[in-house]
């Protein structure tokens, strides 16, 4: 992954998404694009709209949400694994049948773990994964956990749909030691980017594309 990135632009492969909208979004001045989405992701339309982003020249990432959607090309992949959830699925089950399928062919070099924490109870993906509630102080403890024992380049605060705790992912950002904070949730104009630049490494912007193109473009601050 591009170690300096500060923001991300997320692109859904099951969401439609016309030509001056994905040419506006990539030729912008953020630093990667992401390819992830929760329900419908197929091999066939990540294809797809990697195909459509291969026209530019941009940084390109795909999150692995299921073994049977891996499509080559990409410049960097992430398996996501999921923190406050009881189901091992979401912890590393998806990774163990990624490398039993795709352990010959893996450069190791251009993969990572991205670890989530869900906060937002009505996304939907702290359903789909079977997340649980947590509290401030077991967020935290989650933070230093995969910040100083784990050490992991990254960890993924996921408000999804909602804007978030401001002051609770500026306490995890001052936590961390070793790992960047990434921020994902809610953030759909300047201000709301604003506030999120100096409280996490990393913003995600991915649901304002769909709404307003124009509008998601003044995130890049």
């Amino acid at each position: 992954m591009n170690q300096s990135a500060k923001h991300i632009f997320k692109l859904d492969p099951a969401k439609p998404v016309d030509d001056f909208t994905l040419e506006k979004i990539i030729t912008s001045k953020t630093d990667m694009i992401l390819v992830s989405g929760t329900d419908n992701v197929t091999e066939e339309n990540i294809s797809e709209l990697l195909d459509r982003i291969r026209r530019f020249n941009v940084f390109t990432a795909l999150e692995i949400s299921h073994p049977d959607a891996v499509v080559p090309g990409f410049n960097h992949y992430f398996i996501p694994t999921v923190i406050n959830t009881e189901n091992v699925t979401y912890t590393h089950g998806m990774l163990v049948d990624a490398l039993m399928e795709y352990h010959d062919f893996i450069d190791y070099s251009s993969i990572s773990l991205m670890p989530y924490i869900i906060m937002n109870e009505e996304c939907k993906a702290f359903k789909h994964a079977e997340c649980t509630s947590i509290g401030d102080e077991e967020f935290i403890a989650m933070i230093h956990m995969l910040d100083k024992l784990y050490k992991m380049d990254y960890i993924y605060i996921e408000y999804s749909g909602t804007f978030g705790d401001s002051a609770l992912v500026k306490e995890a950002y001052d936590a961390a030691e070793h790992s960047k904070i990434v921020y994902g949730g809610g953030i759909v104009s300047k201000d709301s980017a604003a506030a999120m630049k100096d409280k996490s490494d990393i913003i995600v912007v991915g649901n304002v594309i769909y709404d307003n193109v124009e509008q998601a473009l003044e995130t890049i601050i």
